[in-house]
């Protein structure tokens, strides 16, 4: 399995996309990774492996970009400028059928233009999502949108709903996914006109299990397996769970290490901290599908670590083993359509891009 990987996106640069790389193809054998950046520094990157991850190189191949999108570029300026960026160089391995998905820690905004122009869409989907998985009380969700779409219309939001459906239905073997709205209270005379649009939409769509609205608290208490909003409301969702995860797992230790008496008792608990810790990290969460593209695009947390990134490639492998592009054009109603380059740029607006 191909995986095509931009290098250089990140805030810790390529040390943490490289030693990611190497650590996904360390659990996966199957993996050939594609790097896309300056050929001499991933050169590097790679010769300088931890001896545990040394073994991995084998599997990593350093294909040339010279070119890096600058974590505050616009994307309109990505798509005039970004042709040769370890970004756009990715994208164009997909499109040459030389990979089978991408992964990128890089500028959101761009990544998404860039993909819409490269890609195209599934199904007449006019507007990709992002959408990850959060943890729940009894396992999790995914979320959607988280950035791609600032506003979204009643329109969009039932794309997302769908998207979100067959995705939960097909990669992670749910029979049928229950759908819900995110919403400031569950009568239906509250929310936005476009929630509200949307909510009468979904209700008249046929084999939707579609639950009506849920509060924010309703997210993690595991009733639902799709929740659908619009970017603006999604993105701080998604950030403020994942501070209150780490504020939560640093408080627990913080008690426990207070005096002699609760490090006794902290010893003791050592293994049910240790399993708390690893449910509730962010890090095994980490890996945002561009849902709606024509291909397999993974957007990893711009400030992910090593072991963050290799989660963000692991889930690249999981689509691609369960072909998610086609099987939302085939249950969405229509083939993959490459888009109109102008249409691409057009997708590129910057106001309604969030850099992640």
């Amino acid at each position: 399995m191909r995986i095509a990987i931009d290098a250089m996106g990140g805030d810790l640069g390529p040390c943490a996309t490289v030693r990611g790389a190497a650590g996904a193809a360390l659990q996966d054998p199957r993996l050939e990774l594609r790097l896309f950046g300056p050929q001499a520094q991933l050169e590097r990157e790679i010769s300088c492996l931890p001896r545990r991850l040394a073994a991995a190189g084998s599997c990593l191949v350093v294909v040339d970009a010279p070119g890096v999108i600058d974590p505050g570029s616009r994307p309109s300026d990505a798509l005039r400028h970004g042709g040769d960026s370890s970004m756009a160089r990715m994208l164009a391995s997909l499109v040459a059928g030389e990979a089978d998905a991408g992964v990128s820690a890089g500028n959101t905004g761009a990544l998404m233009a860039l993909g819409r122009r490269a890609l195209g869409t599934v199904a007449g989907i006019p507007r990709p999502a992002i959408s990850t998985a959060i943890p729940t009380r009894q396992g999790r969700c995914y979320l959607l949108d988280l950035g791609a779409n600032v506003e979204a219309s009643a329109e969009r939001l039932v794309d997302f709903a769908r998207m979100g459906e067959v995705m939960a239905r097909r990669v992670d073997g749910l029979a049928a996914p229950r759908v819900a709205l995110l919403n400031v209270g569950v009568e239906g005379t509250k929310g936005t006109a476009s929630v509200r649009g949307a909510d009468a939409r979904l209700r008249a769509l046929p084999g939707l299990d579609y639950r009506g609205y849920v509060e924010g608290d309703g997210i993690f208490a595991g009733e639902v397996d799709v929740v659908v909003c619009d970017g603006f409301v999604g993105n701080a969702v998604l950030k403020a769970s994942e501070g209150l995860a780490r504020m939560l797992v640093a408080r627990v230790q913080a008690t426990f290490e207070a005096h002699w008496g609760s490090r006794l008792v902290g010893a003791l608990a050592r293994p049910a901290l240790r399993r708390l810790r690893r449910e509730l990290d962010p890090v095994r969460y980490n890996g945002a599908s561009l849902l709606g593209l024509a291909g397999i695009v993974v957007k990893s947390h711009g400030g992910a670590d090593a072991a963050g990134f290799r989660y963000a490639v692991l889930r690249a492998v999981r689509e691609v083993e369960h072909d998610l592009p086609r099987r939302l054009a085939a249950e969405l109603g229509a083939r993959p359509t490459n888009q109109d380059p102008r249409a691409g740029a057009a997708g590129g607006d910057d106001s309604q891009q969030e850099h992640r």
